[in-house]
Parts: C-alpha cells; sequence; structure tokens
C-alpha cells in the first residue's frame, strides 16, 4: 500500500482514458464502436469527439497530479468521482437500453468498485506522508535547538 504502488496503479488506470479518449476523438470512426455500425450522423459523431476529448483531459489530469498524489487529494477524490459517475450512467444505460458488448460490462465493476478503493488507499498514503513529514519537522526543530 505504499505512495509508489499507489503511483504506478494510478499511472496505468490513466493511461485508460487517454487512450480511450484518443479514440473516441475519432467519432463514429472509433474502432471501439466498430462492431456497432453507427449512423455517420453529426450530432452523434459531434458528441463523442466533445467526450472523447472530456475523458482524454481526466487521463492527464491523472498523470499530471502522480508526482504529488499524497497531495493532491481533492484532485484525486474529484476525478475519481467523475469515473464513478460515468460507472453510475452505465448502469442507467444497462437497465434502460440493455447490456452493451462484454467489455464495457466489466468497465462498470470497474468504475464502481475502483474508486473507493483507490481513494481509500490514496487516503492512507496522504496520512502516511503528513505523519513522515510531521516527524521529519520534529527532527529539524531537535537538531536546531542541539546546534545553538
Amino acid at each position: 500500500m505504499s505512495r509508489r504502488n499507489l503511483q504506478r496503479v494510478t499511472a496505468l488506470l490513466g493511461l485508460v482514458p487517454v487512450t480511450t479518449g484518443l479514440l473516441t476523438m475519432m467519432g463514429v470512426d472509433d474502432p471501439l464502436y466498430a462492431a456497432t455500425h453507427l449512423p455517420r450522423d453529426g450530432t452523434l459523431d459531434s458528441n463523442l469527439r466533445f467526450f472523447g476529448g472530456i475523458w482524454l483531459g481526466l487521463g492527464l489530469c491523472v498523470l499530471w497530479m502522480l508526482p504529488r498524489i499524497e497531495r493532491e487529494t481533492a484532485l484525486f477524490r474529484a476525478l475519481w468521482l467523475m469515473i464513478f459517475l460515468g460507472g453510475i450512467g452505465r448502469v442507467i444505460s444497462l437497465i434502460a437500453v440493455g447490456a452493451p458488448h462484454a467489455p464495457f460490462v466489466a468497465l462498470i465493476a470497474l468504475e464502481l468498485i475502483g474508486p473507493p478503493l483507490c481513494v481509500w488507499w490514496q487516503r492512507r498514503v496522504a496520512q502516511t506522508c503528513e505523519g513522515d513529514r510531521i516527524a521529519r519537522r520534529g527532527d529539524l526543530l531537535r537538531c536546531a535547538r542541539v546546534a545553538r
């Protein structure tokens, strides 16, 4: 449950929206949707590209915060909340329209279970790092007093 492992897992998970965001920026020509034979509709294509851009941006934010993952608690939680809400959207679609292709069904589990686990893990890392900072600060103060 170390900081380094949290960074590694978060980096891998952050590459998913970067990759799929870039693909979705292809609109109706996105290979992820090839099997669905989407119509060449301007509104649909525009929305796919827009949401692909948002998804790409989310992934880039995840990668941007990696070096400070223990201090970026608010951003970390906000990004995972967005992913969780996306999972809720998938559940609504599952109920209203029906099951998507198998890989998308698997994403529902990742998007609903992953966020609470990652937020919990980041909280533990942040608390540990803060405790380490306080301990180091105390050591520095003691050293300064001894040096006088």
